[in-house]
This record gives C-alpha cells, sequence and structure tokens, in this order.
C-alpha cells in the first residue's frame, strides 16, 4: 500500500568543498525545510541524510522524509529510489529541489514530468524510479558561457559560488524554494505554478 509520507529529495553533492556551490541548491534549501520543520538527519543506507517531520499549513498535517542525497549529484537517482522503495513513496508524492541553468538567479519554475534539461541528477531519477513523473522545483542559477569550452565552463560554473550580490538575496530565493515545494503539497502542482512560475 502507498504511504501518505510526501518525499522531499533536495539534490546537492555531499562533503565541504561543494558547500554553497550552485549545484547545491537544492541541499540548501532541503536545510531551509529542515530548520522551518525540525527535522533532525541521519544517515539512510549510506546513500542519503533522511529526516522525518510533520508540515502543518492552514490546519492541515502533512508527514513527510526530507533527503539529501549522499551518492553525488549523477547518482542521485539510487537515493531517491531506495527512499521511495523502502517507505513505498509513489512519484506523485515525490519532490525534487535542484538547481537550473536555464532560468536567471532567483526564479523558479515548478513542473512534473518532461525533459530532464541535461540535468544528470535529474535525469539518474528518471532512470531509477522508471518515470520522470514526479514534481520538480527548479532553482535557477544562471548560465555558464557557451563556446568552445562550454562543457568545462558549465563544470565549473555549477561548482563555483556565488557573487556577493547574489549571497545577499540567497537566503529569501532558498525560502521561496523551500515554499515553492510546500506549496505543491498543501495546493498541488498546478497552483504551486500559478504562484511561481510567472515571477
Amino acid at each position: 500500500m502507498a504511504s501518505d509520507f510526501w518525499l522531499i529529495a533536495g539534490l546537492g553533492n555531499p562533503g565541504s568543498k561543494y558547500e554553497g556551490t550552485r549545484h547545491n541548491m537544492g541541499f540548501m534549501t532541503a536545510d531551509v525545510l529542515a530548520e522551518r520543520w525540525s527535522v533532525n538527519f541521519s544517515d539512510h543506507k549510506g546513500l542519503a541524510m533522511l529526516g522525518k517531520g510533520v508540515m502543518n499549513l492552514s490546519g492541515r498535517n502533512v508527514k513527510f522524509f526530507l533527503a539529501k542525497p549522499l551518492t553525488y549529484m549523477n547518482e542521485s537517482g539510487n537515493a531517491v529510489a531506495s527512499i521511495s522503495a523502502y517507505y513505498q513513496i509513489e512519484p506523485d508524492h515525490i519532490v525534487v529541489i535542484h538547481d537550473d541553468m536555464d532560468l536567471d538567479f532567483g526564479r523558479i519554475k515548478v513542473k512534473a514530468g518532461g525533459s530532464a534539461g541535461g540535468h544528470n541528477g535529474i535525469k539518474s531519477i528518471d532512470r531509477s524510479l522508471g518515470t520522470p513523473k514526479y514534481a520538480r522545483v527548479r532553482m535557477g542559477v544562471g548560465h555558464a558561457q557557451r563556446g568552445a569550452h562550454a562543457h568545462d565552463n558549465t563544470v565549473n560554473w555549477v561548482l563555483g559560488g556565488f557573487g556577493p550580490d547574489q549571497r545577499k538575496q540567497l537566503p529569501e530565493f532558498l525560502a521561496d524554494g523551500a515554499d515553492a515545494a510546500e506549496t505543491i503539497i498543501f495546493d498541488g502542482l498546478a497552483k504551486a505554478q500559478e504562484r511561481f512560475n510567472g515571477r
């Protein structure tokens, strides 16, 4: 029987050298949610840091798991699929938060299904779950320079940190990402898209 828990997975890379990088937007947003809802993380089979909590909005309680995969970005699906299978959480109760280079910094897009947009973490989750039909909170980090060294530029960009102006805006942006995940859970995908996608 499917669980009534939700799973929110914030994607990133483990280890101090990746802290605060663009690719770790998901981890940082998960930390905001953990603080908001008093979630403590512990190890799940060496694949993820996992915590459990209850959200209460508009008088409704929702039980959820919050995950930060430890598999490195490109194998995120192993962690998400393991938690999903272990706790019997269906894809329609999964929200994945990740960085997105196709959106300017500060922009959020909520979607379910569709293309992975070149994001290796999302490709991995699509493969491991056998479907792309889970909700995603895409957090804009802007685009690397294109041209002759596009691949290297992209790697350096996503593994790089934020400039001083963006660092100032980051707390509010992360809070918006956390709000987007909560809105999907409490009000549904369409409402979340209406609220966040047009900004």
